[in-house]
């Protein structure tokens, strides 16, 4: 189906002979032109000024079997925005809204619903306005307006979300995270989720002494206090390294906000991107004097070894240079930005310009817990020392007869929970070569 689209008007010609018409010409004497009828002109154009470009825009919806009625609706949006009719655009999102708010104008007549199973769709319309109302399953949605004059767009907008947004409850044990992605087609995008993290006290018992240690001083930062702008913990996988940074995001929420990038390789790799990440979002505190308004932001970058180990300029191009950039660069000057990054390698084999001195607020490695730790761990939580044995073999470990030694949290929380992995029993004997 073809959404059509009011041709603009060419210029005049002069109409065909009307077999039917009766005047004759005659000879010498110039017959006059008979008047063109006035053809119907689209409400639209009536109401652009003259060379409105949208009077040579090839606008054009098609709608197939691969779209949906939700697709209808945007189209049926973007038609009075492309054509003039309604030239002015207004857009709001939110991230937590009310369960009783359905972001539709009080004064609309709706047009077009949808119902799916993540996300709900509206259509209404009004004098000289159209609104598409978005509700997610998530707890978000966004409103968009389109309207005849921008003081109409602002006022349906308003109405649409006034007083629409969830007044989240104060807790203890959460935390507003920013994540961001890089969408095929809207581009760079963020979107706020509240996660849970404990405070460090509760979870200091996780690690090492030697890391929890050196975490009680990054616990314990505070905005004026923050000499360098990158954090690089270390260590093998399942070492509570995200568990850090979760609490971390808890510890200094009264002065910093917390964006997880999902996809690192694409933010570097994008100059687009980062400058919106970087330069993109302010946020603000609470506090009468502006050092307490304004607040910090810690990036949060998961799993980057190819990012930093030591051939990472020769892999990874202009990525480690962005990345520097930003943390201590001309890109990070005024922006109070921080860069947290988790890698498995250990620093023998990291890029020299990451780790020289001055770059680092902190370098961190967390370890397995040593074997008197472990136990003292498995104690506290009250599990036989004798359910490690699936833990370990959860990693290729050895049988069950082996010694404690050191143990990944990730381990001894196998271990108390006993989540036992699916394994194989014996081994298969072969009889020849299969061909």
């Amino acid at each position: 189906m073809t959404l059509p689209r009011q041709r603009p008007q060419g210029p005049a010609t002069r109409p065909a002979p009307d077999p039917d018409d009766k005047t004759k010409e005659t000879p010498g004497k110039e017959t006059p032109a008979k008047e063109t009828p006035t053809q119907d002109k689209h409400p639209a154009t009536d109401k652009r000024p003259v060379g409105d470009p949208g009077d040579r825009l090839p606008f054009r919806v098609t709608i197939d079997d691969s779209d949906t009625p939700y697709d209808v609706v945007d189209a049926l949006l973007l038609t009075p925005f492309t054509t003039g009719l309604q030239p002015h655009a207004r857009h709001a999102r939110l991230d937590a809204l009310r369960e009783d708010a359905t972001l539709v104008p009080a004064e609309g007549e709706v047009l077009r619903s949808v119902v799916e199973d993540k996300r709900e769709s509206c259509l209404t319309a009004g004098p000289g306005w159209t609104a598409r109302s978005v509700r997610w399953s998530s707890g978000g949605g966004e409103v968009t307006v389109v309207a005849e004059t921008p003081e109409l767009a602002t006022k349906i907008l308003d109405q649409a979300t006034d007083g629409v947004a969830a007044e989240e409850e104060p807790e203890e044990e959460k935390v507003s995270v920013g994540f961001w992605y890089a969408a095929p087609q809207r581009g760079p995008y963020r979107t706020v989720r509240t996660i849970t993290a404990e405070p460090w006290e509760v979870v200091r018992k996780n690690y090492a002494a030697s890391a929890a240690t050196a975490m009680d001083k990054l616990m314990a930062v505070r905005r004026t206090e923050a000499a360098g702008r990158m954090i690089l913990l270390h260590g093998a996988p399942g070492t509570g390294k995200t568990t850090a940074l979760r609490t971390l995001a808890r510890e200094w929420r009264d002065w910093c906000q917390v964006d997880y990038v999902l996809d690192p390789d694409a933010l570097f790799s994008s100059p687009g991107y980062l400058m919106e990440v970087a330069m993109g979002v302010e946020y603000h505190g609470h506090g009468e004097d502006e050092e307490n308004r304004r607040r910090w932001r810690l990036l949060l970058l998961e799993d980057c070894d190819e990012l930093i180990r030591g051939e990472a300029k020769a892999t990874s191009g202009q990525a480690l240079s962005r990345l520097l950039n930003l943390t201590d660069g001309l890109l990070g000057q005024g922006r109070d930005v921080l860069v947290a990054i988790t890698t498995n390698e250990n620093l023998a084999s990291l890029h020299p310009a990451v780790i020289r001195p001055g770059r680092c607020l902190a370098q961190i490695e967390v370890g397995p817990l040593p074997r008197t730790e472990a136990l003292a761990w498995l104690e506290r939580e009250g599990t036989d020392p004798a359910r490690v044995t699936a833990a370990r073999l959860g990693r290729g470990g050895g049988g069950g007869g082996t010694a404690i030694g050191g143990l990944t949290l990730a381990e001894l929380i196998a271990a108390r929970d006993g989540s036992e992995p699916v394994a194989s029993t014996g081994d298969d004997t072969g009889t020849g070569l299969y061909l």
